[in-house]
């Protein structure tokens, strides 16, 4: 599959089946519209392009949004690219780019530039100038420039009782095993590994510091996950806590995992951490010799799980 960053730079003569939308979490209900955009591609013989828009158009239209994805784009890129997309489009939401009339929209992108034979996209997808724009438009635009459209029914949407918001709210809640039955896949962080203040080292638990760049990328509530990583195409199985360290004083948050059997310098990669199961909120502890006590319940948790449930 190809990213292109920029519509703009975006160059193919063959015709293509489109549908648009923001994807983020690209859960089963998101998964069954790409599929089917997909087989059609293949059967049709036409490029599968998913527009996409970012920033998210919340963030750009409501200044006090304080909206945070599930994904990071290039997380999303991997997660299309695995179902077998051809093309992911990204177009820069501006303030400018959505006063631009539907018909404006449906002749300058999906037909001048994605030479669109085929779009298709929900019963209750509106687009255009202030949304005014809605399926019916989107049909009589098809029959004035040559594509076909297919619907999306509401029943077929309403069958997978699953959202973005839901999902969203659950991993806030850290409640990681309905979001991840959301997602049809293990919500995941990807950050770059640096070093941190060595504690974990000094409780016989090395943790691995994760910095996540996108400020926009939602980050679960605060405790502690079992999580599992593929490094150098080895699953690594461990514990993660996301919190203010409060037994020592900490200041800011941290994300640090604690790899299972694990031993090798990892420092300065970048890294998915996929989370599986949350074990307990975080706590302040009298001593770190309680909090050590506690780490080590913690991987006994952690190790009965994944015998359970990854052996």
């Amino acid at each position: 599959m190809s990213k292109v960053k920029n519509i703009e730079t975006y160059k193919s003569n063959l015709p293509s089946v489109v549908t648009i939308g923001t994807f983020d979490g690209v859960h089963i209900g998101h998964q069954k519209i790409i599929k089917r955009l997909i087989n059609t591609g293949k059967d049709e013989g036409l490029q599968s392009v998913i527009l996409t828009f970012f920033p998210h158009p919340r963030m750009v239209l409501q200044k006090d949004s304080n909206i945070k994805l599930i994904n990071t784009l290039d997380e999303r890129h991997d997660i299309l690219d695995d179902l077998g997309l051809d093309y992911l489009l990204i177009k820069k939401f501006t303030k400018e780019f959505s006063r631009l009339s539907a018909e404006d929209f449906v002749k300058e992108i999906l037909v001048d530039k994605l030479n669109a034979k085929k779009v298709i996209i929900g019963y209750d997808h509106r687009f255009g100038r202030n949304r005014k724009a809605d399926i019916n438009d989107l049909k009589d635009f098809g029959i004035k420039y040559g594509f076909e459209v297919e619907e999306i029914s509401a029943q077929d949407i309403n069958d997978v009782a699953v959202s973005s918001t839901k999902i969203r709210n659950a991993i806030i809640e850290g409640n990681i095993g309905k979001a991840n039955a959301y997602l049809g896949y293990d919500f995941m962080l990807t950050g770059h590994v640096t070093k941190g203040k060595g504690l974990g080292r000094r409780l016989n638990f090395p943790t691995a510091n994760i910095e996540i760049k996108e400020d926009y990328k939602i980050i679960p509530k605060q405790g502690s996950y079992i999580v599992s990583s593929r490094i150098k195409d080895t699953v690594v199985y461990g514990m993660m806590n996301i919190g203010m360290n409060p037994t020592v004083n900490g200041s800011m948050q941290t994300i640090e995992v604690h790899f299972f059997d694990f031993d090798e310098n990892i420092y300065n990669q970048n890294i998915q951490i996929d989370l599986l199961h949350r074990i307990r909120d975080e706590e302040k502890f009298e001593s770190v010799e309680a909090l050590k006590l506690q780490l080590a319940k913690d991987k006994q948790t952690a190790l009965d799980y994944i015998a359970k449930h990854h052996a």
